[in-house]
């Protein structure tokens, strides 16, 4: 017999401890003793299993007779113990309140709720054992009993499958991944995958972790995040899954119409997979990636993702010259570059400035005067650029004429 007793009833400890005299155990078996009904309940939990096999059909008899109010009343009591809770979430007839307060009562043993979870056929009963989410992540047996449960609902498979992926698929399947990519050498690769907060969510399988590895280039000794703006990260960073769609969607309507040609399905992807990564994840992709991944992330729409590509220490100053000619990038990156003093030394990168209409007018000002003779008196009649930028551009020309 059971010495465990969560009573400090005297007569209940010497019933349970088997110390008690077998009239008192029987007594006790058929419920003549004045006790309190938890009390009463964790004795003939454990007097059922009695080798007396009288103790044993009269405390089994008892307990059948308890009506559900009486059990749905213990089963919400917090001094219930745990024994007796774990009976009543096994005992399919206890009722449906009885089972509802057992699966709220915090002392019910969470083996037990993974069995009341395979053997329940009450949705709304697996929707509130899906709800305890600290439950869920200590005991995950109880999330495989609500997915093999046919009674579960959408509701309790997308929870308890929220859980499963947050804290157990994700994790073990990104570190998995890190230990492999270590394993290869490809220590960059690793870092990214083990500090990323996208891997595993909804818009990020697993799997797809191993086509932004394939795109690591720059470990985190080598990259500098001193020019993020750090007081405003928190707005920044807020996004939506639906903007995050819109945006790569719109990427890849850019790079399509850009390309003027199929695009490959394996860059669309690619573009999906890095649009669908959180802010914070895109920036760090933006420092550490590799020219495939920067000539995507610099049209990106959040104007910190962009401006990460800026200041990738692997970027060249052919694809500086390139993006300095694009019209779908930021502002913001566009001055970056001209403030960059290296790059402001290429004169057809600062040519591409002043010729794009998305240069601050401010920047393209401080760049005219550097401009080649023949380049101003072309600028001057550029109707794709404002109206100050061609004026200035025709007093320049002008000037230097001797008019």
């Amino acid at each position: 017999m059971s010495a465990n007793v969560t009573s400090t009833n005297p007569l209940v400890q010497a019933i349970i401890s088997g110390t008690a005299p077998q009239a008192a155990r029987m007594a006790a078996a058929r419920g003549m003793l004045p006790l309190a009904q938890g009390e009463l309940l964790e004795i003939l939990v454990v007097l059922q299993g009695s080798d007396d096999e009288a103790v044993k059909q009269a405390a089994a008899e008892t307990l059948n007779a308890q009506e559900a109010e009486t059990l749905r009343d213990v089963a919400a009591a917090d001094e219930t113990s745990p024994a007796v809770l774990g009976y009543l979430a096994a005992r399919a007839d206890a009722g449906r309140e009885a089972h509802e307060a057992v699966t709220l009562n915090d002392k019910t043993p969470d083996e037990a709720i993974a069995l009341l979870a395979v053997a329940t056929a009450n949705g709304a009963l697996l929707e509130l054992i899906s709800i305890n989410q600290q439950r869920l992540i200590r005991a995950p047996a109880i999330i495989d009993a609500v997915l093999t449960n046919a009674a579960r609902t959408l509701e309790a498979e997308r929870r308890v499958r929220e859980v499963r992926r947050e804290f157990f698929e994700k994790e073990r399947g990104a570190q998995q991944i890190a230990e492999e990519l270590r394993a290869r050498g490809e220590v960059a690769a690793a870092e990214f995958i083990e500090a990323s907060e996208s891997i595993g969510t909804e818009a990020f399988a697993v799997d797809d972790a191993w086509l932004i590895a394939s795109h690591v280039e720059v470990s985190d000794d080598d990259i500098d995040d001193s020019w993020l703006p750090h007081e405003l990260l928190e707005e920044l960073y807020d996004e939506s899954f639906e903007q995050r769609a819109a945006n790569a969607e719109r990427v890849v309507n850019e790079t399509i119409s850009e390309a003027g040609e199929a695009v490959v399905p394996e860059r669309v992807s690619l573009i999906r997979r890095l649009m669908m990564m959180n802010v914070k994840d895109r920036v760090k992709m933006g420092m550490k990636g590799d020219r495939e991944t920067r000539s995507i992330l610099i049209r990106d729409a959040n104007r910190i993702v962009s401006a990460a590509v800026i200041h990738n220490p692997r970027i060249m100053d052919q694809e500086i010259e390139a993006i300095s000619a694009m019209r779908t990038v930021s502002e913001e990156v566009l001055r970056l570059i001209a403030l960059n003093r290296q790059w402001a030394r290429s004169y057809p990168i600062i040519h591409n400035l002043v010729r794009n209409p998305r240069t601050p007018i401010g920047t393209v000002m401080q760049i005219l005067p550097r401009i080649q003779a023949k380049d101003l008196q072309t600028l001057s009649q550029n109707r794709n650029v404002s109206e100050t930028v061609r004026r200035q551009a025709q007093r320049l020309t002008q000037v230097r004429a001797g008019h």
